[in-house]
């Protein structure tokens, strides 16, 4: 005679690490109100759970409506790491979205983040700048990030954090000091960067030329550029990745604007370096390399070095892009002044 038995096994589809979502319009409901149950596995699977519903944004619009985001900024603070790793998850995936970045703004999510960044534990410290890299592409989240205090931070932390991080750091600053510098400038971020430029890392040297370029936007970031960085940058020119060597133009450009700048540029040597990076067709630094040789070249002893090389320039003349067929045409007019 047949009996019916039942496995004792979990069907195959079945994370026990996980809660259990209830149907409908109470799933969102009933993990938020896990995310406050005093059981720590309960709101351990809670979390499990949400990692996967945040990747659709209409979860995360749902998600700030109830409220989910109190709870969270709460979950920031727990003694047991899993719980802060998998909040800090959630808030990294909410933050792709921009009705999540909306919604962490609206909720004060980057200041309760902000205690995180000497968390002893590495993921959960990475998952809160990847969190900051986030926000900082929107306008709106670069402020938040300034006013919250933050800047000084995260310089700070360029000198101790793992290389993986330190490109998150480098990421949100440039994001950040597009939009305001100076407290940057004063907590010394310039020569923090300067010690960048020479790292081992590619990645690490490229952004961190583009940090500087960010800070050169500035009137009083060119000047301390001037004074401290412009000869590292002009080595950076014959760097072996075209990143590091396009990034690195770019910021010796602003550099050059002013005229301190570029009496330093040419003593550092800096033309032969630009005009091979002007020669080079496919090179992603030679709008900016013809430029910086412009401002150069309204420096007498940069004038007289580069009347010899104008026909470097001629090339340019026929470049699909048109930015660089006028960037060359200027710099001809330029070199070939002559004083009435």
């Amino acid at each position: 005679m047949a009996h019916a038995r039942i496995s004792a096994n979990l069907p195959p589809n079945i994370d026990p690490t996980k809660a259990p979502i209830a149907f409908g319009r109470r799933g969102l409901p009933k993990l938020n109100e896990e995310l406050q149950s005093p059981e720590l596995l309960t709101q351990q699977r809670a979390l499990m759970a949400l990692c996967d519903l945040v990747h659709d944004p209409e979860k995360v619009y749902q998600m700030v409506e109830i409220g989910f985001l109190d709870n969270l900024k709460t979950l920031l603070r727990h003694h047991d790491s899993t719980i802060r790793q998998k909040t800090t998850e959630v808030l990294y995936i909410m933050a792709m979205h921009s009705v999540g970045r909306q919604g962490l703004i609206q909720n004060g999510v980057i200041s309760a983040l902000a205690e995180l960044l000497d968390d002893p534990v590495d993921i959960c410290r990475k998952n809160t700048h990847q969190t900051f890299e986030m926000m900082a592409k929107l306008p709106e989240g670069a402020v938040d990030i300034l006013r919250a205090g933050l800047i000084p931070f995260l310089v700070l932390k360029l000198k101790t954090e793992p290389d993986e991080i330190q490109e998150l750091i480098l990421d949100t600053l440039s994001n950040c000091l597009r939009v305001e510098a100076s407290e940057a400038l004063a907590n010394d971020a310039v020569t923090i960067l300067k010690e960048k430029l020479t790292h081992p890392s590619v990645a690490i040297r490229s952004k961190a030329a583009w940090v500087l370029l960010e800070i050169g936007t500035h009137p009083e970031g060119k000047n301390t550029i001037c004074e401290e960085v412009t000869p590292v940058l002009v080595s950076l020119l014959e760097d072996a990745d075209p990143e590091v060597q396009a990034s690195a133009t770019g910021a010796l450009m602003f550099a050059t604007v002013k005229p301190q700048g570029r009496f330093s540029a040419l003593g550092a040597g800096a033309i032969p370096p630009l005009l091979k990076l002007v020669a080079e067709e496919t090179s992603k630094a030679r709008l900016s390399a013809i430029k910086t040789l412009t401002m150069l070249a309204e420096v007498p002893e940069g004038r007289r070095t580069l009347l010899g090389h104008t026909d470097t320039f001629q090339q340019c003349l026929n470049d699909p892009s048109e930015a660089v067929k006028r960037a060359a045409q200027i710099a001809i007019r330029v070199i070939q002044w002559k004083p009435f």
